[in-house]
Formats: C-alpha cells, sequence, structure tokens
C-alpha cells in the first residue's frame, strides 16, 4: 500500500519481466552459469543464455541436469555457440524482455541493438555480486514494479 492524499488508494507489487536473455562470462565454466541463470528464475523470469564458448561442457551438463528437475521445461534455456553472433540476435529479438550484459563480450553494440525494441538492459558491473545486497539488487532489475489504483467507495 502506498501513502496517497485523496480519495483513492494504490497498492504497488513487484512482478517478473518475462524472459531474460542473459550471457555466461567466458572464464567461468559452471558458477558464471548459475550467477546468470539463479537471478532470473528466482524473480519468475525465464532465461535464455548463452554458455561460455570456452568451457560450454559444463553448461551442456547443467542443461541435462535441469532437464531432469522439477523445473519447468522452457524455463531455463542453454545455448553454445559463439557469444557474439548470438548476442545481436538476442539483442534485437522482439520476445526476449529483458537482457543482462554482465558476461557479455561487447556490451555497447548490443545495449544498441537492445534499444531498437524496449528491453531493460542491465549493464556489466552494476551490482556487486560478492555480496548478498549485490546479489538481491540484481533480481530487482529483473523485475518491474506495477501500481494500481482504486478509488474508495462512498
Amino acid at each position: 500500500m502506498n501513502p496517497v492524499a485523496g480519495p483513492f488508494f494504490n497498492i504497488s507489487t513487484n512482478q517478473p519481466t518475462g524472459v531474460v536473455g542473459a550471457f555466461a562470462p567466458q572464464d567461468s565454466a559452471l558458477l558464471g552459469l548459475v550467477h546468470a541463470i539463479a537471478p532470473a528464475i528466482v524473480s519468475g523470469n525465464t532465461i535464455v543464455v548463452v554458455a561460455s564458448e570456452k568451457l560450454p561442457l559444463c553448461g551442456i551438463s547443467l542443461a541435462e541436469v535441469l532437464e531432469t528437475s522439477d523445473l519447468p521445461g522452457g524455463v531455463v534455456n542453454i545455448l553454445t555457440g559463439n557469444a557474439q553472433e548470438l548476442g545481436s540476435w538476442m539483442a534485437s529479438h522482439a520476445d526476449i524482455n529483458a537482457l543482462d550484459l554482465e558476461g557479455a563480450t561487447s556490451p555497447a553494440e548490443l545495449e544498441m541493438d537492445a534499444a531498437q525494441t524496449l528491453k531493460r538492459v542491465i549493464r556489466p558491473d552494476s551490482y556487486n555480486r560478492s555480496g548478498s545486497k549485490g546479489s538481491l539488487q540484481h533480481i530487482l532489475d529483473l523485475m518491474e514494479l506495477k501500481t494500481v489504483w482504486h478509488p474508495k467507495g462512498y
């Protein structure tokens, strides 16, 4: 509930952004992939993540584990391949609602591509991974604030 002066009241709540595109860091195999995936699915989003091109085996193994887990199909989608080639497609794709550029190799180009489809963009180094406060901020960055106004009845 938000305090307002007038014959109405309003309520604000966080809701998922939708489909998130992300890039796993190239120098980290499993930990970087989990750092890219976890904030998106914890906040209720689905994710399309590009695994590390240098170390793709952990990403492939994680995809097999997620296939047999209780996570619904399609919540986590792991792509392998050249992150730079896949990145331009993800950034310009109209069905991706947010783009996490933390592990991207050319974030400036991807940010310009994402601007054409009005995506929410999380810039590299916009949060601190080492502390719990930074992790919470990363989760909140992948959510939208929805506010509903209602008139008071007389």
